[in-house]
């Protein structure tokens, strides 16, 4: 059975992203579902994965990882407002029966992300 995770790794740093607010929305025709929450742990991951079984379908979703608290308490000073401080991924599920990964690999002036497994 297929599912969501994801995990957030701060390159700058070279450690975990912990304590990072992520949230996730499935989109259809434009709108946004909230379909739940979850925060980083000390490793970077999320103790379970974001979306699983029946919630986990083919379609649009988006992570909406907040990054600017956690910025704050690395210490990264930045004029206000932030450059980044919400930072969204939206990406497509094709077959809801494959494991989808999609980490964030963050710096305070830049990020990235792909499909992992």
């Amino acid at each position: 059975m297929g599912h969501l995770t994801t995990h957030v790794l701060d390159i700058a740093k070279g450690q975990p992203g912990q304590g990072i607010t992520i949230e996730v929305f499935r989109v259809e025709a434009g709108r946004r579902e909230h379909l739940g929450e979850a925060v980083t742990n000390v490793d970077g991951r999320c103790d379970t994965p974001i979306l699983e079984g029946d919630t986990f379908i083919p379609g649009e979703y988006e992570l909406v990882f907040h990054v600017g608290d956690y910025l704050r308490v690395q210490g990264v000073e930045s004029a206000e407002p932030r450059f980044l401080d919400v930072i969204p991924l939206r990406f497509g599920v094709a077959d809801a029966d494959e494991h989808y990964h999609v980490p964030l690999l963050l710096s305070p002036y830049g990020y990235s992300t792909y499909r992992g497994s």
